[in-house]
């Protein structure tokens, strides 16, 4: 018999994900349904996944042990979010009703508006409160259901507050339950004071920067936003390749806005995404489908920034691409923590169907992070993240769409969420 000290019975319908991991084609419709799910974790780490005959012959639950009856409700993994700009300060609604008068995202950039309006509160941010806010905002994310999250650095653009941002995410994810895997991105823009000398910058990012990261072991990604007007696809290759020799594991912001190509200098160099992919050419879906490279697609920035164009999903799919969908969490292109949110645009806007959402924002997104071993399904051997839902059937969960359908979240064995709450308050980390 296996030992457990929490079982989750009676779910109506279990999502598990299983593997394999990644999954392609036909493997993203399989969503690893169980009618009448049952599922138990010994320490965190899930023991037993199956039918109710089949828990009662090979589980037993230990003294002091948790029995949760989740008759009614559905169960699928914790959706684990690849791409977020967690740690900022500021906001920038006043740019967004400029926006929404007819200037684009580009034109308020070339005004020194944008990514350097969120630089500048961050650099003014002190370190307390910089991660009073991020906890904060983990919060909401637990809260729609996420339990693993990459998160960015890139507003401070120099050494001190990069380091900052960094050092505010370690913090973060020493002391919230959601998992944080961190990504150096000083490559997100060219900062104001380096506008004329974009060569000394990339110096000081590799040269410097760089090395302090991984001097103190703060990021396990690097990431360059490879866009017209910010880093070429020269530029690209060259700070991606010192990141890869200082150790780093690569991700590229690649043809959001102009086919520069980014998607197969990804898959050149090996990036484990290429993330946005709007502007994706013919020629990069075929590189990109052909590889190990996740495209990771945001449907929240063609919404939120009213694109008519979008990321070609269905052709990513149909070719063989491993696809993932995340927020991009970030104050100037998809202010959203909610998952649950981005799963529902990625069938209503992406036009991908329902099992395939869920594998994307799951088992796909752990790949996506190189966490397939531990998150994004629900098998043994994994982390026991789950999240319960109060819907009659999983169609449901993006039919009924612009609620939290969330009742309870499970974080490493432990309940995160119970009853739609959460446990502790941002402050209360502190």
């Amino acid at each position: 018999m296996n030992r457990a000290d929490l079982a989750v019975v009676n779910i109506s319908q279990l999502l598990t994900c299983r593997g394999p991991i990644p999954k392609r084609k036909e493997g993203l419709q399989d969503v690893g349904l169980i009618e009448n799910g049952w599922i138990a974790s010994f320490k965190g780490e899930i023991i037993f996944v199956g039918d109710e005959e089949s828990f009662h012959r090979k589980v037993e639950i230990v003294e002091d042990g948790i029995c949760i009856d989740a008759c009614g409700l559905i169960g699928l993994p914790g959706f684990v979010d690849s791409h977020t700009h967690l740690p900022f300060a500021g906001s920038r609604e006043e740019e967004f009703v400029l926006r929404l008068k007819g200037f684009t995202y580009q034109q308020l950039a070339q005004q020194g508006l944008g990514i350097q309006t969120t630089v500048n509160a961050t650099r003014q941010a002190l370190e307390e409160e910089l991660l009073s806010l991020c906890l904060s905002r983990l919060d909401s994310m637990l809260l729609h259901g996420t339990t693993t999250i990459e998160a960015k650095s890139g507003y401070g653009l120099n050494l001190e507050d990069e380091l900052k941002q960094l050092r505010v995410l370690k913090q973060a994810d020493r002391i919230h339950p959601i998992d944080i895997v961190s990504t150096f991105m000083g490559a997100h823009e060219v900062p104001k004071e380096y506008k004329e000398r974009k060569a000394e910058y990339m110096n000081l990012l590799t040269q410097k920067i760089l090395p302090e990261v991984k001097r103190n072991n703060l990021a396990e990604f690097f990431d360059v936003f490879c866009e017209e007007g910010v880093y070429s696809i020269d530029e690209t290759r060259n700070l991606i390749r010192r990141a890869k020799e200082a150790g780093l594991k690569i991700k590229i912001h690649a043809d959001e806005f102009v086919p520069l190509g980014g998607a197969q200098l990804a898959v050149e160099e090996g990036a484990v995404s290429a993330d946005h992919l709007i502007a994706i050419t013919d020629e990069g879906i075929s590189k990109i489908a052909q590889s190990e490279t996740v495209a990771t697609l945001l449907p929240g920035v063609s919404f939120f920034l009213m694109q008519e164009k979008k990321a070609p999903s269905r052709k990513l799919i149909e070719e063989g691409a491993i696809v993932a969908v995340a927020t991009d969490f970030n104050p100037g292109s998809s202010m959203t923590e909610s998952m649950f949110f981005i799963l529902q645009l990625a069938v209503f806007i992406l036009k991908m169907e329902i099992e395939e959402a869920i594998n994307a924002a799951t088992a796909n997104a752990s790949y996506a992070l190189e966490k397939q071993d531990v998150v994004g399904s629900l098998e043994l051997g994994k982390k026991m993240d789950l999240i319960l839902c109060d819907a009659p059937n999983y169609p449901y969960l993006v039919y009924h769409f612009g609620v939290n359908p969330i009742k309870h979240v499970i974080k490493n064995g432990k309940m995160a969420v119970q009853d739609g709450k959460i446990h502790k308050k941002p402050a209360d980390y502190l």
